[in-house]
């Protein structure tokens, strides 16, 4: 995949730029980058904190030939891309199901996969939020989010900017990519995602299903990525969507 890169100062959103940019006519590997975002979106509609040079705000417009329901292992393909990112600067991270990549239990990057048709075809946009620093942190965000330069440590003698992570990332994401793309790639995207995921089997935890909530333990992933959850009463239950919550047990 060729990679273009366009950066911006400041967007609205770089989702929306990526998906513009789609309907304009781009190409497979055209990345947006922006400093800062107004209207930085996570899933469900949810407010992404967008400050300036904060964090890595990062879109790509892909135009996947793949089955439609392998679709949802792009977001497993972009955290797996994440993961290695991480770890090339001594960060060990955990993929929380589905889409966000945790550090000791804070979040430090989100994925949003967004779709839409475009006069050259089917076009699905990534957007990966990734927190490069701290110290702007609101403090009710503070408790459960974490970045790149608190993980790393002042004194660690590692160091980072913005255009080392994107070179990463996208060197990453198009590894990911193509091994999905390539032939039984979906069942080698779910394997390399579920040896990076804590969550993908045993883990004690409680899914949010829009206004009830399932309590269970994790028993791996299906064909498209759904989570298998063994409920308290023995019954297994297959989450396409939701909100998964780590449970602590006394």
């Amino acid at each position: 995949m060729k990679i273009t890169i366009l950066r911006y100062d400041e967007l609205e959103s770089t989702n929306v730029e990526a998906m513009n940019q789609a309907k304009r006519g781009a190409d497979e590997g055209l990345c947006v980058v922006a400093r800062r975002q107004t209207k930085g979106r996570g899933r469900h509609g949810r407010v992404w904190i967008s400050e300036k040079d904060a964090g890595l705000y990062f879109s790509i417009v892909l135009r996947p030939l793949i089955e439609n329901k392998f679709l949802p292992l792009i977001t497993f393909a972009a955290a797996i891309a994440v993961y290695e990112t991480l770890a090339a600067f001594g960060i060990k991270s955990d993929i929380k199901w589905a889409n966000d990549v945790h550090v000791n239990d804070k979040k430090i990057s989100g994925i949003l996969a967004e779709t839409g048709d475009t006069p050259k075809g089917f076009a699905v946009i990534v957007g990966i939020g990734i927190n490069l620093k701290s110290s702007n942190f609101p403090a009710e965000i503070g408790a459960i989010a974490t970045s790149i330069e608190q993980e790393i440590g002042a004194n660690s003698g590692a160091s980072f900017n913005a255009d080392s992570i994107v070179e990463k990332l996208t060197a990453n994401f198009s590894a990911a990519y193509e091994i999905l793309t390539s032939e039984d790639g979906a069942e080698k995207i779910r394997r390399l995602w579920t040896e990076r995921s804590s969550y993908a089997k045993g883990k004690s935890v409680r899914v949010a299903l829009g206004t009830e909530s399932i309590c269970g333990v994790t028993d791996g992933i299906e064909e498209n990525g759904a989570l298998r959850v063994i409920s308290e009463n023995g019954e297994t239950k297959i989450v396409h969507a939701g909100d998964v919550e780590r449970l602590r047990r006394i």
